[in-house]
């Protein structure tokens, strides 16, 4: 069995969703011992942003540097590991209502016609097996889901979920902490919040 994790959020030790996606995969752990982890901090080790280098290389064209070389043979590492994971957790924090950059660049190396995904005669369909899970776990500064008036201004989550199910992994877990920008408290709140999602519900998922 593998676990493929990923985190994104620049705040280093501080995040909290880099806490979150950590306790996440320790209870995959201890679910299954001989559990393979693979981690990417993709603050640390991004990717490049995709350039018409990139582009040129992926149509043929002459790879013009060492480093575009380097890059590109880790995005095809990246979409390796995703095809051969059996769980995907992803930690991110909302950034300017949006996913942070780092993680959107890891997007485009694995959202790939032919790879993850097809088009066909009825729209794009998934191309990943069946039966991967999906994991994350997101952090806001504010409230951003349920009845929240701010909930128009949500696109993190909301654009995780979409671009996974257009990979075919419908099978996802979403563990929030929200408002961990409006004071100790608050933040506190949320992780406990986050926790109990993680040992009540999450636990179960992991043993069905």
């Amino acid at each position: 069995m593998k676990l493929l994790h990923l985190d994104s959020s620049i705040t280093g030790p501080q995040s909290v969703s880099r806490t979150l996606s950590a306790e996440i995969v320790a209870a995959h752990v201890a679910q299954h011992p001989g559990i393979e982890v693979t981690y990417h901090d993709l603050a640390s080790e991004p990717v490049m942003h995709l350039s018409p280098a990139h582009l040129a290389a992926f149509q043929g064209g002459q790879v013009e540097s060492a480093a575009l070389g380097q890059d590109l043979a880790q995005g095809a590492r990246y979409l390796d590991e995703l095809i051969a994971t059996d769980v995907l957790v992803i930690g991110t924090p909302m950034y300017n209502h949006g996913i942070p950059s780092q993680l959107k660049a890891w997007i485009d190396r694995v959202v790939v016609a032919g790879k993850t995904f097809r088009y066909t005669e009825r729209g794009p369909e998934g191309l990943l097996a069946a039966g991967k899970k999906v994991f994350i776990a997101a952090s806001s500064g504010g409230l951003y889901s349920g009845d929240s008036p701010a909930k128009a201004l949500e696109h993190s989550v909301s654009y995780l979920t979409g671009v996974l199910a257009h990979m075919g992994l419908k099978d996802v877990t979403v563990v929030r902490a929200e408002g961990v920008a409006m004071g100790p408290e608050a933040r506190q709140n949320a992780l406990d919040r986050a926790r109990r999602a993680i040992g009540e519900s999450l636990t179960h998922r992991l043993a069905a």
